[in-house]
């Protein structure tokens, strides 16, 4: 019996044929974000150890990486939304076309661009903060993530592969592997454990740097036994290929670029008011996007769905799925931060020795919790709203909201007013479950039934 069959008898049976569609496309996912964001938590636990300068050293250049890294990461939505149109259409042979496209341009833009960032990271690290033992901590880490830069990009263009032609286990396989050898080097390279040099932070960057590369070659592995038949390396896509990716990837590789640099800018803001807030908040954002991983797993896998239902020319299936995704990630992100109201220094304990520190993330986490689950909407539906195609909608919405509203704001209540960290992370909640509220709206036009991929 099929999907849409099943939608037109009803029943709870149905549901939960639905439900283990969900999970089967989602867990994988999640298992993966899962490994890869416990070994966030891990070199933060690692680097922490180290003492304040290196940990705010680490999560300034990890988030500087990560603005660095934003448009190449960004054509894994392309590559999703076009494969996952595809399958629908049942056109198997073109699936993996979109991949091609996304592998040219990820090295098309990454060569160049790491390059660059590799010469002036010294010259621009400062103007990220201004404590001296903070930047001599942070210019060499920040250089050894850009070593896999290109990487980055490859990797993101095969996650949208995957996932969009529901083979998200062969994501989790390829993660699992990665993070496996980037905990190893990390050990090795930040303690000099074994006869291996003590690179301290740099050694953290090194080791991530180095299994993201062992990533790419597993990928690449995988993409010859399982994609070929789509047409994996088999050709260079057509210019309409090409353009259509264009369409799609530039306005998301754009969201992510101003994401990634809205999060460089919040931790300068949270800089100004001190360094150990700024520790603070890096451990806050690793501890959130733990817990937010369902959300953004299940984000990925409603992309593939409303992707695969359009191909299929049900409208109405797509705007199903949206909602039901919508409706697990809530339920599964609100029991996530539960630990985060219920016991915040037992969470925060693991990564934070300082006293003073502690108390200063204590307050901002709870909040995260109690306002999680709203953030599962806007989670959802902004990958819903990519994989319909509607990557200019996410993008105008996304950028917007972060740099006319919550920037300003953060601004406004930290360093002006001098209300500290929890008013930063206030204004910071208010603005997401305001972001999810505006994609509900748009969701729910379903304008985006109407985009062509």
């Amino acid at each position: 019996m099929g999907l849409s069959h099943a939608r037109r008898i009803g029943g709870p049976l149905i549901e939960r044929r639905r439900l283990t569609v969900i999970f089967g496309l989602s867990l994988p996912i999640i298992g993966g974000m899962i490994s890869q964001n416990v070994l966030n938590l891990v070199d933060t636990a690692m680097v922490g150890a180290l003492g304040d300068v290196a940990l705010a050293a680490v999560g300034m250049a990890s988030f500087a990486n990560f603005m660095s890294q934003a448009f190449v990461t960004g054509l894994g939505s392309g590559v999703q939304a076009m494969a996952a149109r595809r399958l629908g259409e049942e056109r198997d042979t073109e699936t993996a076309v979109p991949l091609n496209g996304g592998l040219l341009l990820a090295i098309g833009v990454a060569v160049p661009l790491s390059v660059a960032l590799y010469v002036l990271a010294p010259h621009l690290f400062p103007y990220l903060v201004d404590d001296a033992d903070v930047v001599s901590e942070g210019v060499p880490y920040f250089r050894a993530r850009l070593f896999a830069m290109v990487a980055v990009g490859m990797n993101f263009a095969f996650r949208g592969y995957w996932n969009g032609v529901n083979l998200s286990k062969l994501y989790l396989r390829t993660l699992v592997v990665m993070h496996t050898v980037n905990v190893v080097l990390n050990y090795l390279l930040i303690f000099g454990s074994f006869g291996f040099p003590e690179l301290g932070s740099y050694g953290a960057g090194l080791g991530t740097a180095i299994a993201t590369w062992v990533g790419t070659g597993t990928y690449v592995v995988l993409g010859f036994t399982h994609a070929r038949r789509g047409g994996f390396l088999r050709g260079l896509p057509d210019a309409a290929t090409v353009r259509t990716m264009l369409r799609l990837s530039i306005p998301s590789g754009f969201q992510q670029l101003f994401f990634a640099a809205g999060f460089t800018a919040l931790f300068v803001i949270i800089g100004l008011v001190g360094t150990a807030e700024l520790a603070a908040a890096n451990v806050l954002i690793n501890v959130t996007l733990v817990a937010i991983l369902p959300g953004l797993g299940l984000g990925l896998a409603a992309a593939s769905l409303v992707g695969q239902a359009l191909g299929r020319k049900d409208p109405d299936d797509a705007r199903r799925w949206g909602w039901d995704v919508v409706k697990v990630a809530a339920v599964g992100m609100g029991v996530a931060g539960l630990p985060m109201v219920l016991a915040p220094d037992l969470v925060l304990g693991v990564f934070l020795r300082d006293p003073t520190t502690l108390d200063l993330a204590r307050l901002p986490l709870q909040i995260v919790g109690g306002f999680i689950a709203a953030d599962a909407v806007g989670l959802v539906l902004l990958n819903a709203l990519l994989g319909a195609g509607a990557a200019r909608s996410v993008m105008v919405v996304s950028i917007g909201l972060q740099w006319g509203l919550f920037l300003p704001a953060a601004v406004l209540v930290g360093p002006v007013l001098g209300h500290g960290l929890t008013a930063i992370w206030l204004a910071q909640v208010g603005y997401r479950v305001l972001q999810a509220g505006v994609f509900a709206v748009i969701w729910q036009r379903g304008r985006w039934a109407g985009i062509e991929v």
